[in-house]
């Protein structure tokens, strides 16, 4: 699939599973915001959405009067021990920035991906986004799960279905090319 853009739609299906890492995609539907705090409510207190086929989007938006004003992408890793039962549970995919951890590419394979957006990018993100509700608010906006209409966002399969991963790929590289330069130092 790699030079065409993939258009995705919620609620997300085996589609995915085909997607590889590095792939272009928009994705338009649904999605659910998600930091440290929900998981942990979501995890103590069950999830407050159908999560077959769902969204996780790792962000905190910025929301006042009933618009999203930034909805930039928070740092994924936070999310690596949290976001196990999620998967569990029919999530297809999570959205954030700077990959996540060995742990949870495993636990997308043969069932979901991680997709990347760039951190940075609020404004361009929030352009893309129509607000439609919130859980869980009393955790306060960064943390409460914000229900928001996507159309079209511009994002990068980060990790697929099949355990590739940009970002692990990245680092990988880095350690060969230091060890190497340290070498001849």
């Amino acid at each position: 699939m790699s030079g065409d853009v993939v258009q995705l739609h919620t609620p997300l299906g085996e589609e995915v599973l085909s997607l590889r890492a590095g792939d272009h995609v928009e994705l338009s539907g649904i999605v659910y915001t998600a930091r440290d705090e929900a998981h942990i409510r979501m995890k103590a207190k069950g999830i407050p959405f159908d999560p077959k086929g769902a969204v996780i989007y790792h962000c905190g938006p910025v929301v006042q009067d009933n618009r999203i004003i930034a909805a930039g992408p928070t740092t994924s890793a936070r999310m690596n021990e949290l976001s196990g039962f999620l998967l569990d549970s029919g999530v297809r995919a999570l959205i954030g920035k700077g990959g996540m951890g060995a742990l949870v590419r495993e636990q997308l394979k043969n069932r979901g991906v991680y997709l990347a957006f760039t951190g940075g990018c609020a404004a361009l993100a929030s352009s893309h986004m129509t607000l439609k509700g919130v859980f869980f608010e009393d955790l306060g906006m960064a943390e409460a799960i914000w229900v928001i209409e996507l159309d079209h966002l511009p994002l990068v399969v980060g990790i697929d279905a099949q355990g590739n991963d940009l970002f692990d790929k990245v680092i990988q590289r880095a350690k060969r090319e230091y060890e190497q330069n340290r070498k001849k130092v």
